[in-house]
């Protein structure tokens, strides 16, 4: 019995040593190790992701959508509940349409979290789930949808897969459009199924910018372009189309364009807006400013006539016609419709080289136009202590100064305004709130626009540049430009820019457009390539905008 009893005595003395080594074990893993494994389990329960806030729209000037956010999802594995890697892998790729060998890069990765897709479409989320494959998951997120494809995608811009902007207005209008992104608490349990989804910090939406841009404006823009390089394969093209009373951007097309969804074979330099970002020398739709400042002056007025050779010798440069004729006299009204380069050099001669250089100064060129939208260029334009001899025979025909497209708009519709210059809008709105327009500047009186409004209708009459131009019901008024482009240096013998710039009704002006094309094949003046482009854009415009014709 005692034998018995010192047996028991032991065990239980065996028993009680054991438990008080578990109790101190317990203790020590609590106290000296339980933050670190407290922190391992949590770890491997419990991811925190990002869900990014809705980015807000961008809209045209009657509301429609060129650029908004729509709901998608993203795919993520927690890798070390993944069972059978390369068999998950397979299944997913089939779904997602994605290459297998990433998606097992994902499933097998040494971490807690890792997306494996992100901002699919719904449709293809739902199959997912479906599958019910251990170690994956579905989070909300969203996607940017282009409505009009590539419609003004050089404009409005892309944004990378992480929701910034890229360039455009996605780019320039990032901080109003970019939403402020959350965080979600996703708690799975050991067999990798989610137990708990808490909201860490809430999403917020970002707010919708409206452009002065007219949707239908824009597309029509836009396959007129389409039509310019089917016919001409240019380098490139631009076409703006602007209502000249207080600066509003209507249209604002680039070509080649692109797709601001899929910008994968997309050319870097295809992303630049030319409107804003192309210069070139203007040639002869800048003699327009060369007459108006003469005329502003009092240097000349419309009926003054000159005598005008062939040629003329300013300097060291010998300055010809475009084509050959012999001596003419032709009045101030004539040498701008007939776009005589002689002419507008002596215009340009009595006017002189300070007070030319002023004008084209006052008329904004060799500065930024204030368009709200990035990287616009300035263009390159000499002070007159700067001018050569020559200087004064090249200038005024365009020609020693490179512009962009969106300055001649600028410097146009202060023609076809009445006299004022103001900086072009495109921004209509932010979040509802309305964006002040430019009062402009003064820098013709409204004598001088009337005169040179009604001169420029002579570029579309009998003997003008343009004159097979033409809008039933309407009068149209313009400047065709025919430009050599400078190639390392030198004025190339095949390239050139063909441009016009143009208005109606030619009297009261309701719509500015100017179409310009860099390096047209097989035909390359402004006159033949650039004006019925404009004139198609015009057809379409006027009466869509409500302007009846004779008004």
């Amino acid at each position: 019995m005692r034998l018995t009893e010192k047996r028991v005595g032991l065990l239980f003395a065996a028993f009680a040593l054991a438990f008080c080594l578990v109790m101190v074990r317990t203790a020590w893993l609590q106290t000296v190790r339980g933050g670190e494994y407290s922190a391992d389990a949590r770890s491997q329960q419990v991811a925190t992701v990002e869900v990014p806030g809705i980015r807000g729209a961008i809209l045209d000037r009657r509301g429609n959508a060129l650029a908004v956010s729509e709901e998608a999802a993203t795919v993520f594995a927690t890798p070390y509940q993944v069972v059978n890697p390369p068999r998950t892998a397979k299944e997913l790729a089939t779904v997602l349409d994605e290459p297998e060998g990433e998606v097992l890069k994902a499933l097998t990765a040494q971490s807690g979290f890792e997306y494996v897709a992100r901002k699919t479409d719904l449709v293809t989320a739902d199959r997912v789930e479906r599958l019910g494959l251990d170690g994956i998951g579905i989070l909300p997120d969203s996607r940017r949808v282009y409505p009009q494809g590539h419609d003004a995608g050089r404009l409005i811009g892309a944004v990378s897969e992480e929701g910034h902007g890229l360039f455009g207005i996605e780019q320039s209008e990032d901080p109003v459009l970019a939403g402020t992104d959350g965080e979600v608490a996703i708690t799975k349990d050991a067999l990798g199924q989610e137990i708990g989804r808490d909201v860490v910090t809430g999403a917020v939406a970002g707010r919708d910018v409206q452009l002065t841009i007219d949707g239908r404006i824009q597309s029509y823009a836009e396959k007129v372009l389409d039509e310019i390089g089917e016919a001409y394969t240019p380098e490139g093209a631009t076409a703006i189309v602007m209502d000249p009373r207080d600066g509003d951007v209507l249209a604002m097309s680039s070509w080649p364009p692109v797709d601001p969804a899929d910008l994968g074979e997309a050319d870097p330099d295809q992303l630049t807006n030319m409107a804003t970002g192309f210069t070139y020398e203007p040639g002869s739709t800048f003699k327009a400013f060369t007459v108006a400042g003469a005329l502003e002056d009092g240097v000349v007025k419309p009926g003054t006539t000159f005598d005008v050779p062939p040629e003329i010798q300013v300097a060291d440069r010998t300055i010809g016609e475009s084509h050959p004729v012999g001596y003419r006299t032709l009045s101030v009204a004539d040498i701008l419709a007939q776009s005589s380069n002689v002419g507008t050099v002596m215009i340009g001669q009595q006017l002189g080289e300070r007070p030319f250089g002023d004008w084209v100064s006052r008329f904004g060129f060799g500065r930024p136009t204030g368009i709200d939208y990035p990287a616009e260029e300035m263009g390159i334009v000499p002070t007159p202590q700067e001018y050569s001899g020559s200087s004064i025979g090249n200038l005024p025909i365009g020609q020693g100064l490179s512009v962009t497209p969106m300055q001649m708009m600028a410097g146009y519709a202060a023609i076809a305004n009445g006299g004022l210059l103001r900086a072009p809008r495109l921004i209509e709105s932010i979040d509802g709130e309305p964006v002040d327009r430019s009062e402009g500047t003064r820098v013709i009186g409204s004598e001088t626009s009337a005169e040179l409004r009604e001169m420029l209708e002579g570029v579309l009459g009998d003997g003008g540049t343009a004159s097979e131009v033409s809008v039933p019901g309407y009068v149209l008024a313009g400047k065709t430009g025919t430009a050599q482009k400078v190639v390392d240096g030198t004025y190339s013998e095949t390239q050139y820019i063909a441009s016009f710039v143009g208005f109606a009704p030619a009297d009261d002006p309701r719509l500015l457009a100017a179409v310009i094309v860099d390096d047209p094949k097989g035909d390359h003046y402004g006159g033949s390539v650039a004006a019925p482009a404009f004139g198609e854009i015009a057809a379409f415009a006027l009466p869509y905008l409500g302007i009846a014709p004779g008004a």
